[in-house]
């Protein structure tokens, strides 16, 4: 009886321990290949959510033109991509011209600042120091720049990191549309592909979970995404029409704050006011109700791109816009939303079962 009890103490160890190396082994190859795949995580769900989202839209142009969904979706993506690049070439070759006109302008001592005004001492809180700084500049510049020279250079740092990083979104948003369109081309196997995945790993409802993927992605990226772009490109229209300084910083400010939830109205109102304090003729006027009516845009858009039954609580798209740009950069703030809506979904779809 002991040698029994003792073989089988031996049995279930060697079966614990043979347990134990399987685990570990499969952990470390996941774990590695999650480390091989971790760059390229945001890029892939970038290029799910513009397939997932362009995909009827695809399907409609396809048959209204008559041709197929190949040349109709890689007609879209040339088209887009050509609008994306050659608006950011023109505008970074005038910044780099920019920089080297005013870097030049600058050795030869040619920049004038004109005296401060005397009401300028009458700020609250930072009058004085505004008006003994510009004072100091108008009348020796040089001196003045070497003074505040640290705080320069970090400023000049953030804009350069700003920059790459405009560019870096740029470049993932140009290579997402060209997977993207692979994926549309391909969408019967990927699509039956995710059921197969959806139904082994949720059981019964993984085809209702499935379908509820694709509904939610567009629900958020129209209704969540696109409004904020829209409202964004309507601010921009503006502010270059009023020749509003850095109209694409604040309209990109406007995107941000749609996307987050937070009224547009944080930017477009300053905006307004800085602008009729110059001046009140008509133009400002109109100028006025035109960026008043695109700050109330996004209350009449969402409604209408919102999808039916997929409504989200704006604090799921917060903290997922937020947390996303956090984790992976300004297209986080796209993909974050989403997933993260996905997540909630995914949730109260576990909820709903019936214990």
């Amino acid at each position: 009886m002991m040698t029994q009890n003792t073989t089988q103490r031996e049995e279930l160890i060697k079966t614990v321990i043979e347990i134990a190396i399987k685990l570990g082994a499969i952990s470390l190859i996941l774990y590695i290949s999650f480390l091989i795949v971790q760059p390229f995580i945001s890029l892939v769900l970038w290029s799910v959510i513009l397939a997932v989202t362009l995909f009827p839209v695809v399907e409609t142009l396809a048959q209204k033109f008559q041709v197929s969904r190949k040349k109709m979706v890689i007609s879209l993506a040339i088209v887009f991509n050509l609008a994306l690049v050659v608006p950011t070439y023109l505008v970074s070759d005038k910044a780099i011209d920019s920089v080297k006109q005013l870097s030049s302008v600058a050795q030869q001592g040619k920049i004038v600042i004109p005296k401060p005004p005397l009401h300028v001492k009458e700020w609250p809180f930072v009058g004085e120091g505004v008006y003994d700084a510009w004072d100091e500049a108008s009348i020796n510049l040089t001196s003045t720049l070497k003074t505040f020279e640290p705080q320069i250079k970090q400023l000049a740092g953030k804009m350069v990191k700003v920059l790459g990083e405009a560019l870096r979104v740029i470049l993932l948003s140009v290579v997402s549309v060209v997977i993207a369109v692979y994926l549309i081309i391909k969408a019967e196997p990927y699509s039956d592909f995710y059921r197969k995945v959806s139904v082994r790993l949720i059981g019964e409802k993984g085809e209702e979970w499935a379908k509820l993927t694709a509904l939610t992605i567009r629900s958020v990226a129209t209704g969540v995404i696109g409004v904020a772009v829209i409202q964004a490109f309507f601010a921009l229209v503006g502010f270059i029409v009023m020749k509003v300084h850095f109209s694409v910083v604040l309209a990109l400010g406007v995107m941000f704050l749609t996307i987050v939830q937070l009224p547009a109205f944080i930017i477009i109102g300053p905006v307004i006011a800085v602008v009729l304090s110059q001046d009140t003729s008509t133009s400002t006027i109109i100028f006025s109700i035109y960026m008043l009516l695109v700050s109330g845009m996004d209350g009449v858009l969402k409604p209408l791109l919102m999808g039916r039954g997929v409504n989200i609580p704006m604090l799921v798209i917060l903290i997922g816009a937020i947390g996303g740009m956090m984790l992976m950069g300004m297209i986080g703030l796209f993909v974050g939303a989403v997933v993260f809506a996905l997540a909630y979904k995914l949730f109260m779809l576990w909820l709903s079962e019936k214990m």
